[in-house]
């Protein structure tokens, strides 16, 4: 086939067939697709948008363009189950998640990625860990899956390779908002991983990639429709990121925080109440519990049981860390030298946050990119977040600030004072969790 005349296609508003689109990510894979088609390409598909078909086809093929995961010489005793985020401030559940669904008996080889923009990234927070290893061979990713239930890790270079080159082309021909493509690029490592079910986190708010409920929908939906057509089992849920989840961000930070929640010695009630509902719906989707009421007994008992910390320091020191990180997660986990508070300017409420530029505040400290070969500061963020709704008198505190230098804490520490809103009456808060879609 032509490149040019499968563009002309879809350009002219046709719909592509199973063949052309495995074309152009052969092409993609191979080289044989120049980077002027590709970005054409990428562009008609944006500006003409795809059917259900369409996508269904693009994320298949370039889930075949590299490695699919086969996991039945691993014989492992129970599903091959995963969630994925869209991004947000704050966002650690899936610290939690993974060895919660692995404590009652489910299997989470997690691909993550890194920190993207203003969003934190799993694979920068647990770099924090002294020794872990987040691109693991093989081997040592199906030993450490089958001695702890869950392994967070990066995506290789032979899964997907195709996702790789389309959203290097999208980052620079302003193509990444496209529904379609955002679709394919994230089913597709998942189908790559050989999942059996799909849980879905789409965040919506002023700290989220989509930040109105319509957009947020549409995206929800088209990843729900896209995988049940592929064949993997997924339900979505749309929570809020109007606020920063939990009360930290910044990669050592929220590693802490996460312990901590493993161990019951702080939970934060928003971050708990979306880390229960995903794992819960995760349980039932993969047939590990019958219904939502039994599953959330299930997530309940391995919290306080301490056995979904077990698999958390289990999975830590398969892959390089300490096998006591969970016992002494301070003694690892490196402090920044300087920390200022942040002090309400007035009486008031917590009426609201400016969670994107939150997050780029944290970036601003070095604990994000600015390009792609900066280093982070896993020190770096913010501890003690002020939640939307609390009662504040002028002086206290709404956030701690954690910086390489005393003079970046101030500096952040008045950026923060105008980004967390403070207001005579009493707000009302939004709930975490929004929607569900199946």
């Amino acid at each position: 086939m032509l490149a040019q005349e499968i563009i002309r296609r879809k350009r002219d508003g046709h719909r592509l067939t199973t063949a052309e689109i495995e074309d152009f990510v052969l092409g993609l894979t191979t080289g044989s697709w120049s980077e002027g088609q590709a970005a054409a390409m990428a562009m008609a598909m944006f500006l003409v948008g795809m059917s259900s078909d369409e996508k269904v086809a693009l994320t298949l093929a370039m889930t075949r363009s590299g490695t699919v995961m086969d996991w039945s010489s691993t014989d492992l005793p129970g599903p091959i189950l995963d969630k994925h985020s869209t991004g947000g401030v704050g966002d650690k559940v899936s610290l939690m998640l993974a060895p919660i669904v692995a404590a009652c008996g489910g299997f989470v080889p997690m691909i993550s990625g890194r920190g993207l923009g203003h969003t934190g990234g799993t694979l920068d927070k647990l770099d924090s860990i002294p020794g872990y290893q987040t691109a693991p061979d093989t081997q040592r990713l199906r030993q450490t899956l089958r001695a702890s239930g869950c392994a967070i890790i990066g995506q290789t270079s032979e899964l997907a390779p195709a996702d790789r080159r389309l959203y290097g082309i999208r980052d620079v021909t302003a193509t990444v908002e496209s529904v379609a493509l955002i679709t394919a690029s994230i089913l597709s490592k998942k189908l790559a991983a050989g999942l059996q079910a799909l849980v879905m986190d789409v965040k919506v708010g002023n700290g989220a990639f989509a930040d109105s409920p319509a957009m947020a929908e549409e995206l929800a939906r088209s990843l729900v429709t896209v995988a049940n057509g592929a064949g993997l089992p997924t339900r979505a849920w749309i929570t809020d990121m109007n606020q920063v989840l939990g009360d930290t961000c910044g990669n050592a930070l929220e590693v802490q925080e996460a312990v901590a929640f493993l161990q019951g010695s702080r939970r934060e009630p928003r971050l708990l109440e979306v880390t229960r509902t995903l794992s819960a719906e995760l349980l039932q989707l993969g047939g590990l519990a019958p219904d939502m009421a039994q599953a959330l007994q299930q997530v309940d008992r391995a919290l306080e049981s301490g056995h979904a910390l077990e698999h958390f320091a289990r999975m830590v020191s398969a892959l390089g860390g300490p096998a006591d990180f969970c016992d002494r997660p301070a003694r690892y986990l490196a402090a920044a030298p300087a920390k200022c508070v942040v002090k309400a300017p007035a009486d008031g409420w917590v009426t609201g946050m400016a969670t994107r530029e939150i997050g780029l505040q944290v970036v601003q400290l070095g604990g994000g990119r600015r390009m792609a070969s900066d280093t982070v500061d896993a020190r770096v963020g913010m501890t003690g977040f002020a939640q939307i709704g609390q009662r504040v008198q002028a002086g206290d505190p709404l956030a701690n600030v954690h910086a390489a230098s005393i003079e970046a804490a101030r500096a952040c520490a008045d950026a923060l004072q105008t980004l967390v809103h403070i207001g005579n009456q009493e707000p009302t808060c939004t709930p975490i969790l929004i929607q569900s879609i199946s």
